[in-house]
């Protein structure tokens, strides 16, 4: 029976034991691998900004990487199996089940109920961890900072600390890689419409850079906790990162899917850096240094 595949990544367990539910051969002569849970974390269709945990599977004593971790979407009545870009249908959509399918080099046959050990790799886990959480405090003092500043205007929307949201409205493009996050913004017509001193904000960006940095480092040195809030087991229930940054917010969440650390004590530092595209297309890069 195919149900939602339930996922014990954001609680950062790295190994289980799984039955599997469904095993089918890809069209370049590997396999793909669902079960009924799963440590890993799959990288998502529709927004495939942090990528998929690496690891492996023990089947029958064999040892198999897992080359490839993406999200399925099962049609219930047919059994059929759709993979990332193919998924047809939303999430939580009646008649179907969405699943981490574990993509396998070799072509291995496994019965449906036949248990499997699955490990994720923790320490390129942890480095994609730090890098994504890197990226939410990147974002969060990159507003605060822009806030008095640089906006001629009172925008309609602030972020979860109740500064000018200018990450949400910009960003058009985030990446997490180990111990980085990269984020891209558009500093077009419709952000200057909406009130933002581009022209000033870009001839500034090495003060910008400085008074980030600043914050960033006062934030690190609280040692607070980050945690998950969980609504439900399955993929696509929703997950939220939280952390209390000392601010007037208290406790603050943020929606997010990937894996995050535990405590700004991970840190040694975390610092960001601008690259300027063009007049139009500015690129912020998050370095972390890990403790």
């Amino acid at each position: 029976m195919i149900e939602p595949t339930k996922v014990l990544f954001p609680t950062q367990q790295t190994q289980a034991t799984a039955t599997v539910m469904l095993c089918q051969a890809t069209e370049q002569g590997g396999t793909w691998l669902v079960t009924d849970q799963t440590p890993f974390h799959p990288v998502s269709h529709i927004w495939p900004d942090h990528p998929a945990d690496q690891g492996q599977v023990e089947i029958a004593g064999n040892l198999h990487p897992v080359v490839a971790c993406l999200v399925g979407a099962v049609e219930l009545a047919t059994q059929t199996l759709y993979v990332d870009q193919a998924i047809p249908v939303k999430r939580d959509t009646e008649g179907w089940a969405f699943v981490v399918v574990h993509q396998l080099e070799e072509n291995v046959l496994v019965a449906a109920g036949e248990p499997v050990t699955l490990t994720v790799d923790a320490d390129h886990q942890q480095a994609l961890s730090r890098g994504h959480s890197g990226g939410h405090l990147s974002s969060l003092a990159l507003n605060k900072v822009l806030h008095h500043d640089f906006w001629r205007k009172v925008p309609s929307r602030v972020d979860e600390l109740g500064y000018y949201d200018f990450h949400s409205y910009a960003q058009t493009e985030s990446r997490v890689t180990p111990d980085r996050s990269t984020d891209t913004y558009r500093l077009g017509k419709t952000l200057r419409k909406r009130g933002l001193n581009s022209a000033d904000m870009v001839a500034q960006l090495e003060a910008i850079a400085a008074r980030i940095n600043e914050q960033l480092e006062l934030w690190r040195q609280s040692g607070t906790q980050v945690m998950m809030r969980i609504e439900g087991p399955a993929l696509t229930d929703s997950r939220y990162w939280q952390c209390d940054l000392g601010e007037e917010a208290g406790l603050i969440e943020i929606p997010c899917g990937g894996t995050h650390i535990r405590s700004l004590a991970e840190y040694a530092r975390i610092a960001v850096r601008f690259e300027l595209v063009s007049e139009q297309e500015l690129v912020m890069v998050t370095d972390i240094t890990p403790a």
